[in-house]
């Protein structure tokens, strides 16, 4: 599965992970099992805000979009992230959400 990401100010953070053709982004769970080699879905046929683009099935791969929610602080990182190949099931680390910042003790 390839993923490319789409920085976007948010003030929701995401979580995200696989199982074979299913993702479950922040506990909502979309199967694109069904989606046949060669087959398009539209970003608009996709229940999710998270879709910044079409899902697409290319040489037996599952492509896609995601955004990548960020908050006011976000490292370059986040803002530039690096496009994710997933090759195995479970949780996904995505780039961090926002820069930690030292407690003012």
């Amino acid at each position: 599965m390839q993923i490319t990401l789409s920085p976007t100010r948010r003030d929701t953070p995401l979580t995200l992970s696989r199982t074979g053709d299913a993702l479950t982004l922040n506990g909502e769970v979309l199967d694109f099992t069904p989606l046949p080699e060669g087959a398009t879905l539209p970003r608009e046929a996709i229940a999710s805000d998270w879709f910044a683009g079409p899902v697409e099935r290319v040489g037996g791969t599952l492509r896609l979009t995601l955004v990548l929610p960020h908050g006011a602080n976000a490292p370059q990182e986040t803002l530039f992230p690096a496009p994710l190949t997933l090759t195995g099931n479970g949780p996904v680390t995505l780039p961090p959400y926002e820069l930690e910042t030292p407690d003012a003790d």
